[in-house]
């Protein structure tokens, strides 16, 4: 973990999943991964779009030329918890791929433009993972 997501994480868990900054107002989930070398309980801060009885999220890096650790986490161990709001749930990740991908990266940018900045800066295409009720 680093200090930047750790003071996101403690500024969450206070706030009742709120946070200020650049994340003020949007969507924030706790995303609790297993990693996928180290074998470690994780947790990551992301921004989720709510899709049907899911949730989206979006592997950007800022635009960096490499996915983030989280997402072959996710890859290794689909079966996640996500921290929303003062609530826990269990959920299992799958990579949303053709036209459920476009849909949902297209709604994300649009209420989130910085994202397509991201998208511009690097040459990998963003993964979109969804996040569904576990059985």
């Amino acid at each position: 973990m680093n200090d930047w997501n750790d003071k996101i994480i403690v500024e969450f868990r206070a706030n009742a999943g709120q946070v200020g900054g650049q994340f003020a107002g949007a969507p924030l989930l706790l995303l609790h991964t297993v990693g996928a070398k180290s074998g470690q309980p994780r947790v990551n801060p992301v921004m989720y779009q709510k899709v049907d009885d899911g949730y989206a999220v979006f592997a950007s890096k800022a635009g960096a030329p490499t996915n983030p650790d989280w997402y072959y986490n996710l890859l290794a161990h689909p079966q996640v918890q996500a921290e929303i709001g003062t609530g826990k749930v269990e959920l299992v990740a799958r990579v949303a791929v053709g036209d459920e991908r476009e849909r949902i990266w297209s709604a994300q940018k649009a209420a989130y433009p910085g994202l397509a900045d991201y998208e511009r800066k690097t040459t990998r295409q963003i993964p979109v993972v969804v996040l569904e009720p576990a059985p």
